[in-house]
């Protein structure tokens, strides 16, 4: 990968990441777990008042 290619990808990687968390991801497994625990949360049914889950629509 071409040096110019290179540093956009880590620059846009510290935008992304200061989006998730102030302190950023050290390592590059540390910040897919981190989105994947994310996305795992928004797979899980979502608890209405009556405390039944809430089906989500599939898009």
């Amino acid at each position: 990968m071409p040096a110019i290619l290179r540093k956009a990808h880590q620059a846009l990687d510290r935008a992304v990441d200061g989006l998730y968390r102030r302190q950023g991801f050290e390592p590059e497994r540390e910040r897919v777990e981190h989105r994947f625990r994310l996305y795992e949360g928004m797979r899980e049914p979502v608890k209405t008042a009556k405390g039944k889950p809430k089906q989500r629509r599939k898009s």
